[in-house]
């Protein structure tokens, strides 16, 4: 089957031949994009991928004869293309999807949402932008991913491992002289792997706390802060109403919930709330940064990291008209450079850095 010049072309593997024909009729809505192939299995899917050639992916994770991380692997060792994974909004299903993130899957689409239904027409326009915003730099990351060695080692009972204390080993940045209470992150399309890299790397004496708003749905978030937690000299937990914001502490937006902070007796905690509702990120990482430009003022350092849209932006310059500091990660590194582009082209970003140095940029204040 081949597409129109110019048009996006998509394999689709799943074993359900039901959401194989919603996911095509959904991505086909789009005439930018043709579903050029499918496969019901990981061992046919890889044949189909290396017969068609497709520009992306998308990849069921739960599938007989070769399940959908094998299959990523062997597409990550040898002819690297985009792969979105299909997943269920499981406990099992989010450890899945984030290994399948760590291996070099671009995203993922929560399962319930390649069926038709009321939640497929809010989400489907983004998914559809983000498809194109991936593709158009489909490239860059692999060629990024190509240079990254570990992946083609990887094994199937690969976990992420402590980093090692660099604290004392790693020259430091010139030492900046601007207090700092509080750092919050917002991240989306290809942050899971993002926030691995900066959290990882914090040292174990970080002085203040640290608050992240990702995207993601409920039950993904608590088995993100698991993982992170795992390979962190720092302590990260899913968030919880009333937390206190601790030193040396992450705390991790719930899933389907907003994460706020506010001073009760002079100490920041954590507020945990579904208001406001009609956001269309839950979380928000707009709502998250007004909360902690209203709370903590010009005492906070924020990070964008890599996602789609400008989620973050009027929150960032809230941030910024009260004296807070932003950080912005680069295009380079990006899965998706929109959330970070929106900060840096209305000039709110005090950096502008590759993920693997943002970490050290933000120790470099205390």
């Amino acid at each position: 089957m081949v597409s129109e010049i110019g048009q996006i072309r998509i394999v689709v593997v799943d074993d359900s031949a039901f959401i194989r024909k919603a996911l095509s009729m959904m991505l086909e809505s789009d005439p930018a994009i043709k579903v050029v192939g499918t496969a019901n299995n990981g061992e046919d899917g890889l044949e189909t991928i290396r017969r068609l050639k497709p520009d992306l992916v998308t990849m069921d994770i739960e599938m007989p004869r070769m399940d959908g991380l094998t299959a990523l692997r062997h597409i990550m060792e040898s002819d690297p293309v985009p792969v979105m994974m299909v997943s269920s909004i499981t406990t099992d299903g989010a450890e899945a999807t984030l290994e399948a993130l760590e291996l070099g899957a671009v995203d993922f689409i929560p399962k319930q949402l390649s069926y038709v239904s009321l939640d497929i027409v809010k989400i489907k326009e983004d998914l559809l932008a983000k498809i194109k915003n991936i593709v158009s730099r489909k490239h860059v990351l692999m060629a990024r991913l190509r240079q990254r060695a570990r992946f083609a080692r990887i094994t199937a009972d690969a976990r992420p491992k402590p980093a090692p204390d660099y604290t004392h080993t790693t020259p430091p940045l010139r030492k900046r002289h601007h207090k700092i209470d509080l750092v919050a992150i917002g991240s989306s399309t290809g942050g899971p792997p993002a926030l691995n890299s900066v959290i990882s790397q914090l040292p174990t004496n970080l002085p203040v706390g640290i608050v992240i708003a990702q995207h993601m749905p409920p039950m993904f978030t608590r088995t993100l802060a698991e993982r992170l937690n795992s390979s962190s000299r720092l302590t990260v937990k899913e968030a919880e109403d009333g937390d206190p914001v601790e030193p040396g502490h992450v705390y991790v937006s719930p899933g389907g919930k907003h994460l706020l902070v506010k001073k009760y007796g002079g100490r920041v905690r954590a507020v945990v709330s579904a208001e406001p509702s009609d956001t269309l990120y839950k979380p928000c990482v707009d709502v998250m940064f007004n909360s902690v430009a209203q709370t903590c003022g010009q005492t906070t350092l924020a990070v964008v990291l890599t996602g789609m849209g400008a989620n973050g932006v009027k929150g960032a310059r809230n941030i910024k008209s009260r004296g807070g500091l932003l950080i912005a990660q680069n295009e380079a590194t990006c899965v998706v450079y929109g959330m970070p582009r929106a900060v840096v082209e209305a000039r709110l970003a005090d950096h502008v850095l590759p993920i693997d140095n943002i970490a050290a940029e933000i120790a470099s204040y205390f």
